[in-house]
């Protein structure tokens, strides 16, 4: 994730080299009776739904169409686009584009999705003061590698490792254009595992809307809203506590938006939580500063990116990016668990 170097996730205290996304938020209200199966689709009155996994999390999709048949054709379209992106955009597949990039340093004619998506990962970069910053991934890779050895120094990385890897780090080193991706800095790597649930979503989202959809809730890592619920009411969206899976602290509504959390909680490489998948572009260390961090946003790469970002940032400075982004809520949960909520 820029910040996030692998699907916001908690399985253990310890890295592993698949891990499985805990989801922060949670569709709290669908369709009644409607059944949801790994990996196909399933019908209840109009509506269907589809549930599966990419990109390293548990995702969905609900349709309501007359038309059976049209709808899954829909939810197959949707979920073929999904495969494709997970070839430009995964660090689970050892060759996709983004692995590609990060051990050859350089990609050639790249898809003009990989160009999208890292463009906007700049100008997140940019917008949040390097808070966001995609080149984080050496800070990734040293964690996993000091965490996973036999007797693991408790207090991290020695600071000249960590110097080293820090050295790696930098988004004006990422160069994007239309024809040629380069990373300037020697052994630098990037991670779109903070943008790309949320650009993925947004891909979905066109295409549905594209084939005239007004009732639909994707959910591709990150959930997003196409209009309201079949009897009018907003999609209500839980957002759960991080530290106690299953348990929903609050509610949002979503209609035509977008909801994305990041929590420190979702991977800690130690047991007390002091090293987290959270890495400050400036030090190389897990800030505990907030909980969770929960955005509302038009789009969901924008609530994806700016929930990572605003994890790192102290609160004037979100209130800033708020006040200076349209429609867009921030809602951080401080460690004590008050509720900071600024925007609309």
């Amino acid at each position: 994730m820029p910040n996030l170097s692998m699907p916001k996730s908690v399985p253990n205290s310890a890295p592993k080299s698949a891990l499985t996304r805990r989801r922060m938020i949670a569709i709290t209200a669908s369709a009644a009776g409607a059944a949801m199966l790994s990996g196909r689709s399933v019908g209840a009155g109009n509506a269907v739904h589809w549930q599966g996994s990419a990109l390293g999390a548990q995702v969905s999709i609900e349709i309501h169409h007359r038309d059976r048949g049209e709808a899954e054709r829909l939810v197959a379209m949707c979920l073929a686009e999904v495969r494709r992106l997970e070839q430009q955009f995964s660090l689970y597949r050892p060759d996709s584009a983004i692995c590609t990039l990060n051990s050859t340093g350089v990609l050639v004619a790249p898809d003009a999705d990989m160009v999208r998506l890292l463009e906007a990962s700049l100008t997140f970069a940019k917008l949040t003061d390097g808070a966001f910053d995609p080149t984080v991934q050496p800070l990734w890779q040293l964690h996993v590698d000091h965490f996973s050895s036999g007797q693991p120094d408790p207090n991290g990385p020695a600071p000249d490792k960590l110097a080293q890897a820090l050295a790696k780090v930098g988004h004006g080193g990422l160069l994007v254009s239309r024809d040629r991706i380069a990373l300037s800095r020697r052994g630098a790597a990037i991670t779109l595992n903070g943008i790309a649930q949320g650009y993925v979503t947004d891909r979905v989202v066109e295409m549905l809307r594209a084939a005239g959809l007004s009732t639909t809730l994707v959910n591709m890592g990150e959930i997003r809203a196409i209009g309201v619920r079949p009897d009018g009411t907003a999609w209500r969206v839980g957002l759960s506590d991080p530290d106690r899976p299953g348990l929903v602290t609050e509610t949002v509504d979503l209609v035509d938006r977008a909801v994305a959390t990041t929590a420190g909680a979702g991977f800690r490489f130690d047991p007390a939580g002091n090293f987290t998948h959270l890495f400050d572009p400036a030090t190389g260390r897990s800030p505990a500063r907030y909980r969770s961090v929960s955005v509302i946003a038009p789009t969901a790469t924008e609530a994806d990116a700016l929930s990572t970002a605003f994890s790192l940032m102290p609160s004037t400075r979100i209130r800033e990016v708020v006040a200076a982004r349209s429609n867009i809520q921030a809602r951080a949960m401080a460690l004590d668990g008050a509720l900071l909520v600024c925007g609309i």
